[in-house]
């Protein structure tokens, strides 16, 4: 009986520790990306999962056309969920 109990607490144990290093900062992160997704705004300075800077010169719901460069001639499409960081301009 003693081992069955100890078993079903060793497991609990696993589980919690699965739970506390993978799910919840995963979890953390996901919502962490949509705060910054839900602050994205045209005229931003962002950076981009492929590690390009860049300026957001025009918005949809789920897509984005970022300005690289300072010739103004390379405009990109790409999905809002590239973006890893965003910088407001300064007022």
């Amino acid at each position: 009986m003693s081992s069955t109990s100890g078993m079903i607490v060793y497991l609990v144990f696993i589980i919690a520790i699965f739970y506390f290093m993978a799910i919840r900062p995963q979890s953390k992160e996901k919502k962490k990306q949509a705060e910054l997704m839900a602050t994205v705004a045209v005229g931003d300075s962002v950076l981009t999962s492929s590690g390009f800077y860049g300026v957001i010169i025009d918005m949809t719901d789920d897509t984005v056309i970022v300005e690289f460069g300072s010739n103004k001639n390379c405009r990109i499409p790409m999905r809002k969920d590239a973006i890893v960081q965003v910088e407001k301009p300064e007022v």
